[in-house]
């Protein structure tokens, strides 16, 4: 360890960025400053010209990003006592995919006053489903092609993902597509305002741009055939892509001047929300299955060796930790849904915490419900973006309560499918470790995964443990720690809670889960033109 004993991490969300300034000797979260995005999720109205957004788009500001930068990172140095020389490096993460076109000097197309009204120009964040269909055609010609590289993903490429979103934009505005020198990950784009460079990462692009170490992108002629023409995927994109922990540049005097700290600060390359979750818990071995509950939910697991299982979205070497691969996986909607609940069926005046404590009041099976958790499609394990939400079994007696109860089971039993996934290929789990916001607040989901998954759930004595990780990793760049392994050992956080599986009750959850799996294969698979039929339906009406 260095002189400079502190490091800050900033893990920018969905709805707003937080920063968290740590104790690299103890440990310690010294201070935690949270920033809200003006603008928010951008899905209804674009900013500039007013224009009624298509269904499944989600954009963002970039210039929301920089202010929740400075306000977050403000805000954790004004509320210590630490001084900037004392800072040993300052790491990010992001929401992923988030992505944006970009000029050569760095700067966002939407900045610029003859973009602005131009959808395409703006960042599209990670929720941002309206690609789907092209995600769907490279899916098909890569299986039609037996390409390599589809293995690792599980066999389907998501929407949520780097060049479904790319190609969306080069079909639908290719002024937009050729005007940009780049297009660019938010994590990376925040290191690059920071320091003045771009430094594009290994993460994303293995785990979103489809990226190997060994062997680079996939062959253009996968992309031509897909779509004739687009004969350049790495145009955009680039080639080079450097190691988490890298260190990407320092603090721009401009920029350190606004932030309160010194411009030699050095910078880590970016980072995934998610997959900085796995130091920032405490994990670095095989076995655990970490699970972060927010808005949606990234599940990681890192092991030795590696296994292309059906299902998951993405293993890559190093991809979360060095000399492991990471495996990721996730349910794609959860905080999201649950907030839906509140907003359109939840009684006047009801919050989450009263509607937790009369579902909590519930006996296992008493519902006689069972949800798909679908609202924002299916991340894993059959990675489709079309299918909704279900809830079967309702009768006149059902109550609000009991469709709030039903929806958290959902969110379990999908865990248990993805964790049953695991495995049932090869990689054993015996923990999870689960972060993030709802994990902190839902004492009855993590329970609930528990007694659904059979396994212990440990929950970490921090509420910010994406922005605890890449503290970590910004301390590995500064040169406090030789490599991130040391710096999770240094560092573990305490444990907050842990809720055991309760035998009593896991006859009915295996019945309950019986239906889930039944419902979950016919609908998601046999059937699943059911589903695509009704948003199909859904689009059609909101176009007429």
């Amino acid at each position: 360890m260095n002189e400079r004993s502190y490091a800050i991490g900033v893990d920018f969300g969905t709805e707003s960025a937080r920063a968290l300034l740590l104790d690299l000797r103890t440990g310690e979260e010294l201070a935690v400053s949270v920033a809200s995005y003006p603008h928010g999720v951008i899905d209804e109205l674009l900013p500039a010209s007013g224009e009624r957004l298509p269904p499944d788009w989600a954009l963002q500001d970039p210039d929301d990003w920089k202010l929740a930068l400075e306000r977050s990172v403000g805000g954790v140095l004004c509320d210590s006592a630490v001084p900037p020389a004392a800072i040993s490096g300052l790491g990010v993460d992001f929401t992923s995919c988030t992505v944006l076109p970009v000029m050569g000097d760095g700067a966002p197309l939407c900045t610029l006053p003859a973009w602005r009204a131009r959808r395409n120009a703006w960042p599209k964040l990670w929720k941002h489903h309206a690609a789907q269909p092209v995600a769907d055609r490279l899916t098909e010609v890569a299986l039609e092609r037996e390409e390599e590289f589809i293995a690792r993903y599980g066999g389907r490429i998501s929407s949520e993902w780097y060049f479904p979103k790319l190609i969306e934009l080069w079909l639908e505005d290719r002024e937009c597509y050729e005007t940009a020198d780049g297009f660019i990950e938010g994590t990376d784009w925040i290191v690059w305002h920071l320091t003045g460079r771009e430094r594009r990462q290994r993460c994303t692009a293995g785990y979103k741009a489809l990226w190997s170490p060994e062997t680079g992108l996939p062959p253009v002629e996968y992309f031509a055939a897909a779509y004739a023409g687009f004969d350049r995927p790495a145009e955009k994109l680039g080639n080079s892509f450097l190691p988490l922990g890298s260190r990407a540049g320092a603090i721009r005097a401009e920029v350190a001047a606004r932030l309160g700290l010194r411009p030699d600060t050095p910078v880590a390359v970016g980072n995934v929300d998610s997959f900085a979750s796995v130091p920032g818990a405490g994990v670095s071995e095989p076995g655990t299955f970490v699970s972060v509950v927010g808005t949606s939910i990234c599940d990681m697991v890192v092991d030795r060796k590696e296994v292309r299982l059906p299902g998951i979205t993405g293993v890559v070497k190093d991809g979360i930790l060095p000399g492991r691969y990471g495996y990721e996986a996730g349910q794609a909607a959860v905080g999201d849904m649950l907030a839906w609940f509140v907003r359109h069926v939840a009684p006047p005046g009801a919050g989450h915490a009263s509607l937790e404590r009369a579902a909590a009041a519930l006996r296992p099976g008493e519902t006689g419900l069972v949800a798909l958790d679908w609202w924002n499609g299916n991340r894993t394990v059959l990675a489709d973006a079309d299918l909704t939400g279900v809830v079967c079994g309702l009768t006149l007696h059902s109550t609000r309560e009991h469709i709030y109860r039903a929806l958290l089971e959902a969110i379990a039993f999908g865990n248990r499918r993805i964790v049953e996934n695991f495995t049932e290929h090869g990689i054993p789990l015996t923990e999870i470790v689960a972060c993030g916001g709802v994990a902190n607040s839902s004492a009855l989901l993590m329970q609930l995964f528990a007694d659904i998954s059979g396994l212990e759930v440990r929950v970490p004595g921090s509420k910010e443990v994406p922005a605890r990780g890449s503290a970590l990793f910004a301390a590995v760049a500064g040169g406090a720690f030789e490599c991130i392994d040391a710096a999770v050992a240094a560092t573990e956080p305490p444990t907050a809670r842990t809720y055991r599986p309760d035998p009593t009750v896991r006859e009915t959850y295996d019945r309950l889960y019986s239906v889930y799996r039944g419902l979950h294969d016919l609908l998601g698979s046999k059937r699943v033109e059911l589903l695509h039929g009704l948003k199909q339906i859904r689009l059609q009406g909101s176009a007429a």
